[in-house]
């Protein structure tokens, strides 16, 4: 079973990379909306967890930046009803430790704010991971926070600093670090804190 690929990224999507490995052989992979932002360009070096979801009419590869990330889809599409569609849309909204705490707080309005989750859906969810996550060592307490990081947002946070001239990849490492600090996210002030973070002047 395929649990790890390493390569050359030949082509990028907006739902989708594809892996070219040493032995010749090219993986195309599902990615968060997050990961694909943070990838690099075509050409460059890639390596990724994955995890492999096989349907009666499909089997599909997920692939993840971190073995944590990995370990949590393999949990969320456990879940009855919760489908690697809808799995991948929650981790490209939470971090793991960020949805492992909104578990652990019952916290149904973060988890509405991923595409396709209404608060009935969100409660029955939360219950069923309660459990399932017990398994999951993600380091959280109930009392700590945690807020979702929009596509939307963390897209548009992005593109405003290569806008205004830094790289992808230093624009998508200062927004992941500023947006998993914020409690209610929006563009404008992400791209203000990530310009400090950016120009070595801090938070």
């Amino acid at each position: 079973m395929i649990g790890y690929v390493t390569g050359t990224l030949l082509r990028k999507t907006d739902r989708t990379c594809l892996v070219l490995t040493p032995a010749g052989v090219g993986y195309d992979l599902f990615v968060t909306e997050r990961l694909l932002l943070g990838l690099g360009r075509e050409g460059d070096d890639v390596a990724l967890f994955v995890v492999p979801v096989i349907r009666e009419d499909a089997f599909s590869l997920y692939g993840f930046s971190s073995f944590e990330e990995r370990e949590t889809f393999a949990v969320l599409i456990s879940v009855p009803k919760l489908g690697p569609k809808t799995a991948l849309a929650m981790l490209s909204c939470f971090t793991p430790e960020q949805l492992g705490l909104a578990v652990a707080r019952e916290d149904v309005r973060a988890l509405t704010g991923v595409p396709g989750i209404g608060a009935k859906t969100a409660k029955r969810i939360l219950l069923d991971l309660k459990d399932r996550f017990a398994s999951l060592d993600l380091g959280v307490s109930p009392e700590g926070t945690a807020g979702p990081v929009l596509p939307s947002v963390l897209a548009d946070t992005v593109g405003g600093l290569m806008a205004l001239g830094y790289s992808e990849s230093e624009a998508s490492a200062a927004a992941e670090e500023v947006l998993n600090d914020m409690s209610d996210p929006d563009a404008g002030s992400a791209i203000r804190a990530a310009l400090r973070i950016l120009s070595g002047s801090g938070t």
